[in-house]
C-alpha cells in the first residue's frame, strides 16, 4: 500500500499580520494532485491541522475540502491532534469529517477504546499530542489505579505506545501516527512552534517507538527528517515555512510512504516549496542604497535587521516602500523590558516560570497549591480551549 504522510499545516496562521491560510489551502489541493498520481492508499494526517483552537471560516474551509477531494479520489484518511489544534472540536467534527472517509482522533484513548483501528491491510495506532496532565491521566487509566507521577512523561507515553501498539504482528501493515518530540529531533524553532511542547520535559526516547512498527508517522516537527531506523520514523515537516526562524534550507512538504508487510518501507520525500518563501536580510546602514534592490525583488516576505542605532524615520519609510518587508529590526534598539523577560523564561515551562514569579516576585517559597491550579488550568485551557 502507498501513503501520503502529512502533518502541521497550520490553517489560520498568522504572521506579523499575514494570513498565511491561502498557501497553506493552496498546498493541501496540491496534495490531491499527489494522492491522485501516485495512486496513494490512504492519507496519514499527524496533526496540527490548525494553528490554534479556533481559527476563520477560510481555515476550516479548507481543511474540510481537502477531505472533501479525498473522498472524490476515494481516498481514506487517519487524523490525529496535535498541541495547536482543538482536540474537543476534532471529536465533535469526527462524525461529519467520516462521511468523508477520515477517521478522527481528538483526544488520546488507549486500546480497545479506539486508540487503535483495523483494517484489511492491518492496525493503525492513533496517538494524538499528549500534554502532561493528560499523561499523568493516561498513566492512570494503563496502571489501574492512582498513576502516581514518578517515572516522567517519555515513560509514560512510551507504556501508551506499547499498549495502543500490542495488535502489531506479523504478515500485516503496522502503522503508529504520533504528534510528539523525539530526542534527538532537529527543532530549529520559529514563532511556529511552543519551547513548552518541545522541550526536554516533552522529549520522547528513540527507544519507545516499537520494533514492530512498519512506519511511524510523526507530526509537531516542522523540519522534515527522519529519527529512526528501527522502526522507521519520519516526521513530514511543515507545509511551508511558517516562520522566520525556521529555517530557509529546512526540508518540508510531504512523503510518500510505500509499505509491505514484513519488509523495511520505502519513503519517498517530496519538498515541492509550497508557499512563499521567507528570508531575513542583515545589513549596515551603507548597504542600504545598493542591496535594497536585493530586497525589493525577494519573492517572498523578508524580515530586516538593520545594524546601528534605531531609526524610526527610516523603518516607516521601508515599510511604506515594500509590502512585503513584516518586520524591520535594529541591532542598537533600546531594549524591549518585556522581551528580556520573555528570553529569561523561554527555556522555562509555564509551570516552572509561574513558579519563578511566585518565589521572585510574591516571595512564595511553598505554594503547591497555587502551582497546582495554575498547571490545571493552563493544560486545560491550551489544548482543548
Amino acid at each position: 500500500m502507498r501513503i501520503l504522510h502529512t502533518a502541521d499545516w497550520h490553517l489560520g496562521k498568522v504572521l506579523k499580520g499575514v494570513d498565511r491560510t491561502p498557501e497553506i489551502a493552496s498546498a493541501l489541493e496540491d496534495h490531491l494532485r499527489i494522492a491522485r498520481e501516485e495512486k496513494i492508499d490512504l492519507v496519514v494526517v499527524a496533526g496540527d491541522l490548525f494553528d490554534r483552537p479556533r481559527v476563520g471560516a477560510e481555515a476550516e474551509a479548507a481543511a474540510f475540502e481537502f477531505f472533501l477531494g479525498l473522498r472524490e479520489l476515494g481516498v481514506p484518511a487517519l487524523v490525529i491532534s496535535g498541541n495547536h489544534d482543538s482536540r474537543a472540536r476534532l471529536e465533535a467534527l469526527a462524525p461529519l469529517l467520516e462521511l468523508a472517509g477520515a477517521h478522527v482522533r481528538g483526544e488520546v484513548r488507549v486500546r480497545g477504546e479506539g486508540g487503535a483501528v483495523r483494517r484489511d491491510w492491518g492496525e493503525a495506532a492513533l496517538l494524538p499530542f499528549l500534554s502532561e496532565r493528560r499523561a499523568i491521566k493516561a498513566a492512570q487509566l494503563l496502571q489501574g489505579d492512582e498513576g502516581q507521577w514518578q517515572s516522567g512523561y517519555s515513560e509514560t507515553v512510551g507504556r501508551l505506545i506499547a499498549n495502543l501498539t500490542a495488535g502489531f504482528g506479523p504478515g500485516q501493515v503496522n502503522l503508529l501516527a504520533a504528534h510528539l518530540t523525539i530526542e534527538g529531533a532537529n527543532l530549529r524553532l520559529g514563532g511556529g512552534e511552543f519551547t513548552f511542547y518541545v522541550g526536554n520535559s516533552y522529549a520522547v526516547a528513540v527507544e519507545k517507538l516499537p520494533p514492530s512498527a512498519t512506519y511511524v508517522a510523526l507530526g509537531h516537527i516542522h523540519r522534515q527528517q527522519q529519527v529512526s531506523d528501527a522502526p522507521v520514523a519520519w516526521y513530514s515537516g511543515s507545509l511551508i515555512q511558517l516562520d522566520f526562524g525556521e529555517g530557509e534550507d529546512a526540508g518540508r512538504g510531504v512523503l510518500v510512504v510505500e509499505l509491505e508487510p514484513d519488509r523495511p518501507p520505502v519513503v519517498h520525500p517530496i519538498n515541492p516549496g509550497w508557499g512563499k518563501p521567507l528570508r531575513t536580510f542583515l545589513l549596515d546602514p551603507d548597504q542600504l542604497d545598493h542591496r535594497l534592490a536585493e530586497v525589493e525583488n525577494w519573492p517572498g516576505y523578508a524580515k530586516l535587521i538593520i545594524s546601528g542605532p534605531a531609526n524610526s524615520a527610516l523603518r516607516e519609510r521601508l515599510y511604506q516602500e515594500n509590502a512585503h518587508l513584516l518586520e524591520v529590526r535594529f541591532e542598537n534598539e533600546a531594549p524591549d523590558p518585556l522581551a528580556e523577560a520573555a528570553a529569561r523564561v523561554e527555556t522555562l515551562s509555564w509551570p516552572e516560570a509561574y513558579e519563578r514569579y511566585l518565589r521572585e516576585v510574591r516571595g512564595l517559597e511553598q505554594a503547591e497549591a497555587l502551582l497546582a491550579a495554575f498547571r490545571e488550568l493552563y493544560e486545560e485551557g491550551h489544548a482543548s480551549a
